[in-house]
């Protein structure tokens, strides 16, 4: 492969409001709206910041009917300064911690967070 094998992701949500406010609470960051690519279909989908020649993958809350949250097997881990930081502001905002911060030796930290919605989410950190 040549690229990071990642090139989206989505997490699904039930009430966009609240779990619009968890994530830009928690990453300390606006989320902009995306247009419904399939007109007529109730879909609602909010991007987090991303820059197209940056380091990373983009990605979106989406509401979409037919697709829940929480109990997915697919975890997606977001880059932080300090995995410890967001973790607080996670359980702050609505969130709960599923794993505190810890190491993975030469790779940094992580934690695990539950969002406002059911879904686990990762935070990595180098320190």
């Amino acid at each position: 492969m040549k690229n990071n094998p990642v090139g989206w992701f989505e997490i699904y949500v039930q009430d966009m409001p609240r779990a619009k406010a968890f994530y830009e609470a928690v990453f300390q960051g606006a989320l902009e709206p995306l247009g419904n690519p399939t007109p007529g279909e109730p879909l609602e989908m909010w991007s987090f910041p991303s820059a197209r020649d940056g380091y990373g993958t983009p990605g979106a809350l989406v509401k979409m009917a037919g697709m829940p949250s929480g109990g997915n097997s697919t975890l997606v881990y977001f880059v932080c300064d300090d995995c410890a930081v967001e973790a607080a502001r996670a359980k702050a905002h609505g969130g709960s911690v599923f794993k505190d911060k810890m190491s993975i030796g030469e790779y940094g930290f992580i934690a695990l967070v539950n969002d406002t919605e059911g879904n686990l989410i990762g935070l990595h950190s180098m320190r």
